[in-house]
């Protein structure tokens, strides 16, 4: 019997900025649905009006649903209505966010597009933790740890560094440590009081496969393996369990990645240090009430 055909539709993501919430948005809703094989058109930084009416004619070309971010009235009213000419649909999808801040807040939105993208302190906050990624990536220093907000730790192909680097763009500063067999790492650079430590994990299997990968590309740079030890999968094994090991005694969270997105893991990180930021700006709290009472 033949597998029914995808239902194929052209989808415009069409930002007066940069597009980078159209994307994930996009992204999160089209894997919603099955059988489908969506043709995204991708129209960022569209601020004029000559480049709306160029982003019109090829809408027109291939009709398919608009999803936008524009604040200018203008450029809303005229896209809006051309989507109805054509009869397809357009979505404005921050709006329902901004009118019910605006409504709470009792306050309008200034209605300026990319403002999120400022070069203010919160953007050379993200420049600066992608720094600090990249200098602290896969134990390449461990010189200044303490700076870290998140320290990763775990075995080779464990998606340390892709979710160091996801987590940089997010301003958070953090540093990966792998665990090598036959390479030791100073207890101490695992005791430090600042940094969230997580130790992430998957299973021994997904890590082979991971691994022979790495060795197809040429990129493997785990200098103390042998390339038996490196796929073998009882020693992957191993390395996993003595893995856990240390998470254990050292009372860490663990997150197993096997079966998690980059942005899954991150988002499960940045829930895990929020929590221990108020759990410490309690302690603080508590150890001032005390010495003021006393």
């Amino acid at each position: 019997m033949a597998k029914p055909r995808k239902k194929k539709f052209y989808l415009h993501l069409v930002s007066d900025a940069t597009g980078t919430t159209l994307l994930g948005l996009s992204r999160a809703v089209l894997a919603q649905f099955a059988g489908i094989d969506p043709n995204q058109k991708f129209w960022p930084l569209v601020r004029t009006d000559r480049q709306l009416e160029r982003v019109i004619r090829k809408i027109s070309e291939n009709p398919g649903p608009v999803i936008f971010t524009f604040v200018n009235e203008k450029m809303r009213a005229r896209l809006t209505e051309h989507c109805d000419e054509l009869g397809v649909p357009c979505v404005a999808v921050l709006d329902p966010i901004i009118h019910s801040l605006s409504s709470y807040l009792g306050m309008h939105a200034v209605g300026v597009p990319g403002l999120q993208h400022t070069m203010d302190d919160a953007y050379f906050k993200r420049v600066s933790a992608v720094d600090f990624a990249m200098r602290f990536d896969d134990g390449r220093s461990l010189k200044g740890l303490r700076e870290a907000d998140v320290i990763l730790v775990g075995v080779s192909r464990t998606s340390k560094t892709p979710t160091s680097i996801f987590l940089a763009r997010r301003g958070i500063k953090v540093a990966n440590i792998p665990l090598v067999p036959g390479v030791d790492v100073p207890d101490e650079h695992f005791q430090l009081k600042k940094p969230l430590y997580v130790g992430l994990s998957a299973s021994p299997v997904r890590l082979q496969q991971l691994r022979h990968s790495r060795l197809k590309t040429g990129k493997n740079n785990e200098a103390a393996f042998s390339t038996n030890e490196y796929l073998d999968e009882d020693k992957i094994d191993n390395e996993v369990r003595k893995a856990r090991r240390l998470f254990t005694d050292h009372g860490w969270p663990v997150i197993d990645v096997t079966k998690r997105s980059i942005e899954e893991t991150a988002a499960e990180i940045m829930a895990l240090l929020q929590n221990k930021i108020d759990k410490d700006k309690q302690a603080r709290k508590k150890g001032k009430d005390h010495e003021q009472a006393s």
